[in-house]
């Protein structure tokens, strides 16, 4: 007996992986005013409040903005630059002209003041601007990738945390209907004692099961509470305000392609494959960027200069006069001490990374399919041997009851037979939860 309480104790604590989430020693029950939920809105509910998907839908952001300034850099630069010096006195330079008198060549003009309207433009690069843009682009799509994989992650999460509940929620009916079956059998117990029908150590057996039976109903209520706390947390609901609205029965059977086919389904749209291409994308993109930063690179420039004095027009007058330059200017690094080289070299070993990892991936995922198909298999030929199982334990509870009560069995047969119904019904609550738990672990394998 001890055994196999024990073993329904530990059953309890297996049915809810979620427990670990949030312990609480005591929970108080679900509000009566708590909204009603179904697992599809828990889900838009902890899609739209879920602060992880908040972090990289900025981080998307982010590298949106990094993918239009690569774009933007090859794009003229207009500026328009403001200066004043002042500097110390100087003697003025005369000579004297004939006809003219003195005439001051460089004044002295302490205040000096300029203002430039300028234009930079890189017109040739040897493509380094261009494998920038492409790599920035790669990067930007590799954040939506993983935006759309943890979305599929949360969703999963939630899924779980809403049948874990529902599990525990029905555990919990179950032990307290046992409990009250349990406490009437003492109470009938009590009346056989005092009427000198039965030992005493009958009435304490059955008192000691009750016992039992109440540390099962402790432990179920804390587990209720803490798969309550865990879905409020994943959807972003205070607490005691959910009341999930969904039955634990028995899922209908998909149609189930091989597990081959869902593999290269897998390979093909799951996101996480599609942001380690598109990461290894960037960094072969980086690598024709380093290339292009060791060749010439062209650009033209200009300006517009209005300044006093000006120091383009001679004599150096203490006035205002405007100026303007255009130039066209070519560069070839010869000699960098290696910073290229080592920029490609970095370039090609994430790219080499990425494509291993991409490798892994696709042994990762095989693995995966394979594992989940296997589970919505065995989860649904659970819950008919558990069916089957509630059903063989109602009928021999109550063909022991009948027995006990004509006093062919004994007390601990009646116990024992309410220990093996209360376990079954256990086992077929936790096969039903675990058939919709291995769909969605399915769905979420092969990336649907």
């Amino acid at each position: 007996m001890t055994t196999r309480w024990w073993r329904l104790a530990a059953l309890l604590s297996m049915a809810w992986p979620a427990a670990a989430a949030a312990q609480s020693p005591q929970v108080t029950p679900a509000s009566p005013a708590a909204a009603t939920v179904t697992l599809d809105e828990a889900i838009a509910r902890g899609l739209a409040n879920s602060q992880r998907l908040a972090e990289l839908e900025a981080r998307s952001a982010a590298a949106a903005a990094t993918e239009a300034g690569r774009g933007a850099a090859g794009l003229p630069i207009l500026s328009v630059n403001g200066a004043y010096t002042r500097t110390n006195h100087v003697t003025p330079f005369t000579v004297l002209s004939p006809g003219a008198g003195l005439q001051v060549i460089y004044p002295d003009v302490p205040d000096n003041y300029r203002a430039r309207l300028d234009l930079q433009w890189p017109i040739y690069t040897a493509g380094r601007l261009d494998a920038l843009e492409r790599a920035a682009r790669a990067e930007h799509a590799a954040t939506g990738q993983d935006l759309a994989a943890a979305r599929a992650d949360l969703r999963l999460e939630i899924t779980r945390a809403f049948w874990a509940l529902l599990t525990a929620r029905e555990a919990e009916r179950v032990i307290t209907r046992s409990l009250a079956s349990i406490d009437a059998h003492v109470a009938d117990l009590r009346s056989q004692l005092a009427q000198g029908f039965i030992p005493p150590n009958d009435v304490l057996t059955a008192e000691a099961q009750r016992s039992r039976e109440r540390l099962l109903s402790i432990e179920a209520t804390n587990q209720r509470g803490v798969a309550d706390a865990d879905l409020e947390r994943l959807i972003g609901a205070p607490a005691g305000a959910l009341e999930p609205a969904a039955m634990l029965e028995e899922p209908a059977a998909p149609a189930m392609a091989d597990a081959a086919i869902l593999v290269g389904e897998a390979q093909r749209v799951r996101p996480e494959r599609h942001a380690l291409e598109e990461r290894a994308d960037a960094a072969r993109e980086r690598i024709t960027a380093a290339i292009a930063a060791g060749r010439p690179q062209v650009s033209v420039g200009g300006g517009y200069d209005y300044a006093r004095p000006n120091p383009r027009i001679f004599p150096r007058t203490a006035q205002w006069d405007d100026s303007w330059d255009a130039s066209i200017t070519a560069s070839w690094s010869i000699w960098d001490g290696g910073r290229n080289r080592a920029e490609r070299a970095e370039a090609a070993a994430t790219a080499s990374a990425a494509a291993a990892r991409v490798l892994d991936f696709d042994r990762q995922v095989t693995f995966e399919v394979r594992q989940r198909r296997l589970e919505v298999d065995s989860t649904r030929a659970a819950i008919a041997t558990a069916a089957d199982g509630v059903r063989a334990a109602t009928e021999a509870f109550r063909v022991v009851g009948e027995r006990f009560a004509a006093g062919v069995a004994t007390n601990t047969d009646l116990l024992d037979a309410q220990a093996d119904l209360l376990q079954a019904q256990l086992d077929r609550t936790r096969a039903l939860a675990n058939a919709r738990l291995a769909d969605a672990r399915l769905e979420r394998a092969v990336g649907r």
